[in-house]
């Protein structure tokens, strides 16, 4: 399933990552458990060359940096109706509930994966601020076996727009099966009709503004175990 997600969220946002930018180096934070570890003891670090110790100076100073200004907390597991599972160590999360008597809405929703640049807001202000993006599926099915439809989201910080529309068969793709026109080319009363849809089930932008504070507390864990697994590889 997280294969598919991702190559089908890849070939979703080929159009978007033309028009808006890739994540600069910085921002791209290497997965690891984001379960939380206590702060290591001050080894003796005599014998280590200076490069090395360097090195776990520095962490030791980013890592109490973090834990001092910027500490995350325990990442949350439900959000309205829908249960939340996090994927330690992997760029992705994912989310589910059942709506009605037979349909069951699942998400899986990538870290921060691209940004765009817009105008501070004020008449008087200038610059240009940071706007992240998540993509997400939206996997909705019913027990009636008539398949599943599926719909590729670009989370902002305060909205969610769908860009493609999938009605995905049943039993499993052959070939290169048609899956419909780009969502953006359908009606605006059809597109209307479709958001509302997500909106009842509870996928809406204050879903969008839930990923976005859960994905920077997420980029928070994930990058203080990346420096404790690094300091670790030092120490040794």
């Amino acid at each position: 399933m997280a294969a598919r997600f991702l190559r089908t969220a890849h070939r979703a946002l080929r159009s978007f990552q033309h028009s808006h930018r890739t994540l600069p180096p910085s921002l791209k934070l290497a997965a690891s458990s984001c379960l939380f570890q206590s702060r290591a003891f001050a080894t003796d670090r005599a014998s280590k060359p200076p490069s090395e110790a360097n090195i776990l100076r520095i962490l030791d100073n980013e890592i109490e940096y973090q834990y001092d200004y910027a500490p995350p907390h325990q990442p949350a597991v439900e959000f309205d109706s829908f249960v939340v599972e996090d994927r330690p160590g992997q760029q992705w999360m994912t989310m589910a509930r059942k709506f009605g008597a037979a349909e069951e809405i699942k998400i899986e929703a990538t870290m921060f994966d691209g940004y765009e640049l817009v105008p501070k807001p004020g008449a008087d202000s200038s610059g240009e601020d940071l706007r992240l993006h998540i993509s997400l599926l939206v996997d909705v099915s019913r027990g009636d076996g008539g398949g599943t439809l599926e719909f590729v989201c670009s989370a902002w910080p305060d909205r969610l727009e769908i860009q493609k529309l999938y009605l995905l068969p049943k039993d499993k793709l052959l070939g290169r099966p048609y899956l419909g026109p780009d969502f953006r080319s359908l009606s605006g009363k059809l597109q209307g009709r479709f958001r509302s849809f997500l909106e009842e089930r509870g996928v809406d932008d204050k879903l969008s503004f839930f990923l976005h504070e859960y994905m920077t507390n997420k980029d928070r864990i994930e990058l203080i175990q990346w420096q404790q697994r690094l300091k670790s590889f030092v120490e040794k």
